[in-house]
């Protein structure tokens, strides 16, 4: 297969990219930059230049191609309802090139917010009501979905708020920095609440399955750890810092935590149970604790190279 890929130099995107390749397909990855172009081709891959907001640019690379990985979100936290507006012209853009094709479109989404407080499954479907990022997203994966009425392949492919690897910059490692800047490793109340995640080399897997074999409307579950104690996260993060660790009061969370608190102190574990029998998916990567033991984000990223 001819795949586009958008988000092909990011971090989930670097590792989809080899993925498909070593599978036998050929990889086109959309590129809005020189660095982001430059990062593809060293990868192996053909480059589409362009962006989310160049709809010409996304209909000639849909239309090109034997299916779709869309991955690339402008994570603008100013302007998040633009954001989802830029996404969901994608999105559409992508379905008018794949239309009556069965040509398959896989879309990027996430599990946080889903169902609070207790394990979500891929039966669950979000709150479109709620407001917010989870809203937001929530309605332009229900419009991916409803392109399979449209003669598309297409599936929606939700992912932890934990991506986890080598290079993450996300909030693992931000956690990590927040410990550092103020001499605790921290988690919110009783530390019980949990965080599903799945290593990037296991997402990169699925995405590959995905756009291989999942059946039009699919709703997939990129979830290996159900749900990581955020206690025990920060206990980790404790340990390699030679920090002590404590319990930060709910109502503190923002302002110990930062943009962080809030996410810190949400209950969302998420299974995959369906998508690991749908598409024959076994997580093999080290889980979030013990990639955390591997050592790598604890590097000092501040630090200037020698």
């Amino acid at each position: 297969m001819r795949v586009l890929v958008t988000g092909a130099s990011g971090f989930i995107g670097s590792a989809v990219v080899p993925e498909l390749l070593a599978a036998g397909h050929q990889v086109v990855g959309l590129a809005r930059s020189d660095d982001s172009a430059a990062a593809i081709a060293a990868a192996g891959a053909q480059v589409h230049r362009g962006s989310l907001d160049d709809l010409d640019s996304l209909r000639t690379g849909a239309a090109d191609s034997d299916g779709v990985i869309h991955l690339a979100f402008i994570h603008d936290f100013a302007d998040f309802d633009g954001a989802a507006r830029t996404d969901r012209r994608a999105i559409d853009t992508f379905g008018a090139a794949l239309a009556g094709s069965d040509r398959p479109l896989v879309i990027a989404s996430g599990v946080l917010g889903l169902a609070p407080g207790r394990v979500a499954t891929e039966q669950d479907r979000p709150d479109l009501t709620a407001g917010g990022m989870a809203a937001h997203r929530g309605a332009n994966a229900q419009a991916a979905l409803a392109l399979a009425e449209k003669g598309v392949r297409s599936s929606v492919l939700r992912l932890p708020p934990t991506v986890h690897g080598a290079g993450d910059h996300g909030f693992v490692a931000t956690a990590v920095d927040v410990a550092r800047q103020r001499g605790a490793s921290g988690y919110v109340g009783d530390g019980a609440n949990r965080w599903p995640a799945v290593h990037r080399l296991d997402a990169a897997r699925l995405f590959r399955l995905a756009v291989e074999k999942a059946p039009a409307g699919s709703v997939l579950h990129g979830i290996a750890d159900e749900g990581v104690p955020v206690r025990a996260l920060a206990e980790v993060i404790g340990r390699h810092l030679g920090l002590p660790t404590v319990a930060v009061p709910p109502e503190r969370a923002a302002e110990h935590f930062g943009w962080l608190g809030p996410l810190l102190a949400a209950d969302a574990p998420a299974s995959s149970t369906l998508t690991r029998k749908l598409l024959d998916w076994n997580p093999s990567a080290p889980d979030l604790l013990a990639d955390l033991d591997e050592g790598h984000y604890f590097l000092d990223r501040t630090a200037s190279p020698s």
